[in-house]
C-alpha cells in the first residue's frame, strides 16, 4: 500500500487528501471517507482508509474546506451544505483517477460524516454503495426532544445572539471542539475528549476549536428526509454500547431506508471504540468490504 498526497477543487477551494492505494493488481473498488465533527484526514478517516486499502480498495481520506490542510476562509467552521459539495467533488476526483473504476465507487461515513454520506448518495448516482459506521442520525425534532424544549430554545437564542454579534463586529466567535466539562463545545463531555483531547487523537492538523455557529450546523442537520431516497445499497454498522448515538437511532434509520440494506451491530462499550480500536474497526471494515464486493 502507498499513500499519495493529492489535491482537488470543490467550488474553487483547494482540498487536500491522502489517497491510499492498494498493491498493484489487487484493486476491488474505491471508497471516499468522511468523518466526525472537527476531524481531519490524519484521524478517523485516515485510519479507516488505511484498512480499506489493505483489503484492496482505493481509499480517499481528505480534509473538508475550512479544516486541516484544505482551503477555506472561515477556519474550523462546520458548513453542512459545503461538506456535501466537497464529498461530491471527492467522488468526482476518485472517478477521474486511472486506477479507479468510476462504476465502483462507494462512500463511507463515520459519525457525523454518515449524515453527509446519506445526503450525497440520495442524489448522486455515481455513489454505488454507502456504509455508515457509528453514524449520527440527527434530525431537528430528535435534537429538540433530547435537549428539551426550553434548553433547545435557549441554545437557539444563544446562536442568534452570536450571529448578530458576528454580523456587527465582523469577528468570528470560537468554542472548543471538545470540552470534558461540557458546554460550550462542539462535542462536549469526557468521551470525545478521551479521543481528541489526548495523544490518542492528537494530530498536527487538528485544533481544539470550532466556530460557535458550527454547533448550530450540527444541531440542525437532518438525515430523515434523505434516507427514503437512497437507491444505493446501504450498510449500517453500529455499536451496541454507543451512548453518544444510541443504537435505537441507527435501527430507526435502518428501518426508514429502502432495500437493499444490511445492519451489523458490534459489541462496543462506547462511541469512540469505532474510531480507532481494531477490536471493532477491523470487523467493521471487513463487513464493509464484503458488502462493497457484493454491491459494486
Amino acid at each position: 500500500m502507498t499513500i499519495e498526497k493529492v489535491e482537488f477543487l470543490s467550488d474553487g477551494y483547494r482540498l487536500a487528501g491522502d489517497l491510499h492505494l492498494p498493491e498493484s493488481g489487487t484493486v476491488r473498488g474505491a471508497v471516499v471517507l468522511t468523518g466526525p465533527f472537527s476531524g481531519v484526514k490524519e484521524q478517523v478517516t485516515g485510519y479507516y482508509a488505511e484498512r480499506f486499502a489493505q483489503r484492496g480498495y482505493i481509499a480517499l481520506a481528505f480534509d473538508h474546506r475550512n479544516w486541516g490542510d484544505s482551503e477555506g476562509a472561515q477556519r474550523q467552521h462546520e458548513d453542512a451544505t459545503a461538506k456535501v459539495a466537497d464529498l461530491r467533488a471527492a467522488v468526482g476526483y476518485l472517478a477521474s483517477r486511472p486506477e479507479a473504476d468510476p462504476e465502483k465507487i462507494a462512500v463511507c461515513g463515520v459519525c457525523l460524516g454518515g449524515i453527509y454520506s446519506v445526503q450525497l448518495a440520495a442524489f448522486d448516482p455515481r455513489v454505488k454503495a454507502v456504509a455508515l459506521v457509528a453514524a449520527a442520525y440527527n434530525n431537528p425534532k430528535l435534537i429538540h426532544d433530547r435537549f428539551g424544549a426550553d434548553n433547545f430554545a435557549a441554545l437557539m437564542d444563544q446562536f442568534a445572539q452570536i450571529a448578530q454579534r458576528q454580523s456587527e463586529s465582523g469577528e468570528v466567535e470560537y468554542w472548543p471542539a471538545v470540552n470534558p466539562e461540557g458546554m460550550p463545545a462542539g462535542n462536549p463531555g469526557p468521551e470525545p475528549y478521551a479521543y481528541y483531547g489526548t495523544e490518542r487523537g492528537a494530530r498536527p492538523g487538528w485544533e481544539n476549536r470550532c466556530t460557535a455557529l458550527s454547533v448550530l450546523q450540527e444541531l440542525t442537520l437532518d438525515v430523515d428526509a434523505y434516507l427514503p431516497l437512497l437507491t444505493a445499497p446501504l450498510l449500517v454498522v453500529h455499536g451496541r454500547g454507543d451512548q453518544a448515538i444510541p443504537l435505537t437511532d441507527a435501527t430507526a434509520a435502518f428501518a426508514a431506508a429502502p432495500e437493499p440494506k444490511e445492519l451489523v451491530v458490534l459489541d462496543t462499550s462506547n462511541h469512540i471504540d469505532l474510531y480507532d480500536d481494531d477490536t471493532y474497526v477491523v470487523p467493521a471494515v471487513e463487513r464493509a468490504v464484503s458488502f462493497f464486493d457484493r454491491s459494486l
